[in-house]
């Protein structure tokens, strides 16, 4: 399908020619010419969403004062208040978020039949792929069939889902699938579908050379701006509403430079390296803002590591962290096997267009920091937010301050210990001395028959080298493999009580460790092939050992997880797993050696070798020039080529995977895994008003730092859950329940997950954690029975909540799930960019406190009665309206709210009732 550009009023389509070829572009320097303003100083990354406004400039959606806006916002010192329409050039899916969107696509075609239109109009105007990455469970680890055990476990448990996918790939245009066993969306993107500067026929037959830009349903698409992608994550809602043409409505960002000097010292890594850029982030404060990356020492930064910190945007907050295209940028293409035409138009263009890093290279910026590269040292960051940054020499005392927080004024559970004297069996208590007197909870254990083991408070039983962020990067992979091999020759290895795991974000990262035969040193160790997926990351680590679990969970021990992911929130990674690290991959190698985070392993020794000698860190850890010699090696453009040959194509299960062919879904009724959601249902043909919200009542009162985890959980869950009950009454065994994440296409499971994390906490009840609230019995009850007894009566339902509501993941059912429940308004300290969006998406209305309130001075119990009114008639965005809270003793007091209803269109958004509803209704009456 041809790209749709604009009438270019401004004369700003010039001709580039690229060897034998020529391409029409979009020209800022003939933009400056035209005299539509001084762009000399704009940061690359803002003239990547500079080049699309002139692209489509058409004097309505985008006009010359949009791009003109532009160099007001170098005046302005990179601020500016200009709404404006950008366009992404394709969209990105996972399955997880994916499956919902293209089971809202179908719901649509029924919808807009309904509504006498034809279901063909509902197909993405963009190029989509959506990557099948995170359905992959560990069931099995640490021998050499894990891999196809797990892989056939996630077709048993998935078919339903991936009959739907295929469907949905036969249905639409425009719509790619990538097979499960392939890779992550985000190492994919990076290693094969981006191309940093796109070519494409326009509406005329013209050949349009333009930047590569893209949203996508996963938060860490942002990975992709290392190599000067412009991308990032939005909420299913919005990519839906975006592949069906919708432009992204959204102010001229602030952009924050962050100049990175001098270089990497010996022993360290890109972990390390970007674990310290979330940590300096996070404390500047750049929600909702792009960071670009600048300064001399980017020379000594390779793709892959530009790639790392580009992931992690989401962990420090900003809407993307960007990489302009440098020389580094083509070596990386051509190492990948993209093709000649490609890689010598990214550099014509870039040079042609003004995005090319040049010497000395420093724009205009909102903002700025600097870190000397030279200053990080090895890190990890935890227990629980990825800021939390720990150098590692600290770790260990880091870890012992953290225990005894949370054991300070607790008793062992001695009822507990009585028992398992009296029964005696495979697990028995015992007493483990501390630092200064202070003593762990623990327990000896025995599995399988294996050696009893002590289990205590700091056991690590989770080592994981997962996720795209640092599989992605040879350099810490084959790091990791050297750390194997050197620990497999003094004779380490594993503790047994540690689960370990490789999860590569590609087959490519198969292909280089075992040409460099590292792939049997990490075999040997534990770290044997599990799948190609997101796994750890997601929370998809699959079950520990029945007695590791019974015995942790039975004695309250603090177990802990190390992973090479980007998240290590409460209750992500494991139900059985307090306590969560982020480390490079060769620690998490090092970390599953020792079993303990109480042990200092960066003085203490890990082990011992054959002799009797003890082995220290420094012993096993590679340098530099053995990491850089084997990347060289192995790491070809060949491997590249031939591992994405046939990327589309799967293995025999995938092509044996039979659906209907068929421009509507005939929705299986006993699914329990896709459903025909209700958003549509009744929905005329006009939108209706934005209504005050009136008596409502409070569904949870939520603290700082809540995320999408957090409301909308994507690992496993339990009988005894709404989720739960829900499928076992459909004769759902328990072992079939799968996880959240991988049930998004059933609306029936993920409204009973709302709010259901089990480490969340309603301030209405005193210290519970989990999913829980009071109903209008006033007696507790979980979050979802007490809202449908709400919605029986007719009751509207608001949140309240702290600082940074919403971080993390850009899952959409985290606003489909509230939106659900009967919340009308989420009313919050701050929001995290993609969530408010979300809610807004849904018809949900957010809003923050003014005047210095919140739930805390507000004094707020719960049994309130909340009244928002000023929304009714001609609301603007951003608009201060009132509220009245009445308290239960009678007392009344009124405050004043902030909406965040940002824009004009977001607007119309609520008045339809959401951003699908809207696009469906024009999509209908459009000839």
């Amino acid at each position: 399908m041809p790209i749709e550009v604009g009438h270019d009023s401004s004369n700003t389509r010039q001709t580039l020619k690229v060897g034998e070829k020529s391409y029409a572009y979009y020209s800022i320097p003939a933009a400056e010419k035209a005299g539509l303003g001084d762009f000399s100083k704009l940061p690359i990354a803002l003239r990547v969403v500079l080049e699309n406004m002139l692209r489509f400039e058409d004097g309505k959606t985008v006009t010359t004062d949009d791009i003109k806006a532009f160099s007001e916002w170098t005046v302005n010192a990179g601020t500016s208040k200009r709404e404006i329409a950008y366009r992404p050039a394709r969209v990105l899916l996972q399955d997880f978020t994916g499956v919902p969107a293209v089971v809202d696509l179908a719901a649509m075609r029924d919808a807009i039949i309904d509504l006498g239109g034809d279901a063909q109009k509902i197909n993405p105007l963009n190029p989509v792929d959506l990557v099948i990455d995170h359905s992959v469970m560990i069931d099995e680890f640490g021998n050499p069939r894990a891999f196809q055990v797990n892989v056939d476990r996630e077709y048993e448990r998935n078919m339903e889902r991936y009959v739907f996918l295929k469907w949905g790939q036969k249905a639409f245009n425009n719509f790619r699938v990538v097979p499960p066993g392939t890779g992550i969306c985000h190492q994919v993107n990076l290693e094969y579908l981006a191309k940093t500067v796109w070519s494409d026929t326009d509406q005329n037959g013209a050949e349009v050379a333009y930047p590569d830009t893209l949203v996508g349903t996963d938060s860490h698409t942002t990975m992709v701006n290392g190599a000067a992608v412009l991308g990032w994550g939005v909420g299913g809602i919005e990519a839906e509403a975006a592949m069906l043409g919708q432009p992204i409505s959204m102010l001229i960002p602030e952009c924050v430079g962050f100049k990175l000097t001098g270089a990497m010292t010996e022993g360290t890594t890109a972990t390390d390296l970007v674990l310290r850029v979330v940590q300096m982030l996070r404390e500047k404060g750049v929600v909702g803002k792009f960071v670009e990356f600048y300064g001399d020492g980017l020379d000594n930064v390779p793709l892959a590591d530009r790639a790392t910190i580009g992931n992690m945007a989401p962990e420090y907050g900003a809407t993307c962290g960007f990489f302009p295209i440098d020389a580094e940028t083509v070596r990386y293409l051509t190492q990948t096997g993209r093709d000649r035409d490609t890689i010598e138009l990214v550099e014509a263009y870039a040079k042609a267009n003004g995005m090319w890093r040049e010497p000395g290279y420093e724009p205009v910026y909102t903002d700025t920091l600097e870190l000397d590269m030279s200053t990080v040292v090895p890190a990890i960051s935890g227990p629980k937010r990825p800021q939390d940054h720990i150098a590692l020499t600290e770790a260990a005392s880091a870890f012992r301050a953290y225990i005894k927080g949370e054991r300070e004024g607790t008793k062992a559970p001695d009822k507990q210990k009585e028992r398992w004297e009296s029964e005696g069996g495979p697990i028995a208590p015992c007493d483990i001395p501390g630092d200064a007197g202070h003593h762990r909870r623990g327990i000896v254990a025995q599995v399988n028959g294996n050696d009893p083991y002590q289990l205590h408070d700091g056991s690590i039983v989770i080592a994981s080298i997962t996720s795209c962020t640092n599989t992605s990067n040879p350099y810490v992979m084959i790091g990791a493999g050297l750390v194997a091999r050197k620990a497999r020759e003094r004779g380490l290895t594993r503790k047994p009580w540690v689960k370990t795991s490789l999860a590569p974000g590609s087959q490519v990262v198969s292909a280089y460790l075992e040409a460099a035969n590292l792939q049997e040193d990490l075999d040997a160790i534990g770290f044997n092939l599990v799948g190609y997926g997101c796994t750890t990351c997601i929370g998809n680590s699959g079950p520990l050992e029945p007695e590791i679990s019974k015995a942790i969970n039975d004695f309250d021990l603090i177990g802990v997880s190390v992973l090479s992911g980007n998240r290590n929130f409460e209750g992500r990674i494991s139900p059985d797993v307090r306590a969560n690290y982020l480390a490079s991959p060769p620690l998490v190698v090092a970390y599953s050696l020792v079993g303990d985070m109480n042990v200092d392993i960066a003085k203490d020794p890990l082990g011992q070798d054959k002799d009797g000698n003890d082995v220290y860190l420094k012993d096993i850890w590679p340098s530099q020039a053995e990491i850089a010699e084997l990347v060289e090696a192995t790491v070809t453009r060949e491997a590249f080529q031939s591992k994405y040959a046939d990327v589309f194509k799967g293995d025999e299960k995938w092509r044996g995977v039979e659906t209907t062919d068929s421009q509507t879904y005939d929705w299986p009724p006993s699914s329990t895994y896709v459903q025909n959601p209700p958003y549509f249902k009744d929905m005329g043909a006009e939108p209706g008003k934005i209504s005050d919200v009136k008596d409502a009542h409070v569904l949870a009162i939520l603290g700082d730092m809540i995320t999408t985890d957090h409301i909308s959980p994507a690992g496993s869950f339990k009988e005894s859950t709404p989720a739960g009950q829900y499928l076992v009454d459909r004769q759902v065994p328990v072992r079939e329940f799968n996880s959240y994440g991988s049930r998004r296409g059933n609306h029936e499971v993920m409204m009973r997950g709302t709010f259901a994390n089990i480490r969340i906490k309603n301030e209405m009840l005193d210290g519970v954690e989990g999913g829980y609230t009071l109903g209008p019995d006033g007696e507790q009850t979980s979050i979802y029975d007490a809202a449908m007894a709400w919605q029986d009566q007719g009751t509207p339902l608001v949140i309240f909540a702290g600082e940074q509501y919403g971080a993390g993941s850009s899952r959409d059912w985290a606003a489909k799930g509230t939106a659900l429940l009967g919340v009308k308004a989420v009313i919050a300290e701050s929001f995290e960019r993609i969530h408010r969006s979300n809610l807004v998406g849904m018809g949900v209305i957010p809003f923050e406190f003014t005047g210095g309130d919140t739930r805390k001075s507000l004094n707020l119990k719960g049994d309130e009665k909340i009244t928002i009114t000023g929304l009714e008639g001609d609301i603007k965005p951003s608009a201060l309206v009132p509220c009245t809270i009445t308290y239960a003793d009678g007392t009344v007091k009124e405050i004043e709210l902030k909406s965040r209803i940002d824009t004009a269109v977001e607007i119309e958004y609520i008045e339809n009732g959401g951003v699908l509803h809207y696009v469906l209704r024009n999509l209908a009456k459009a000839a």
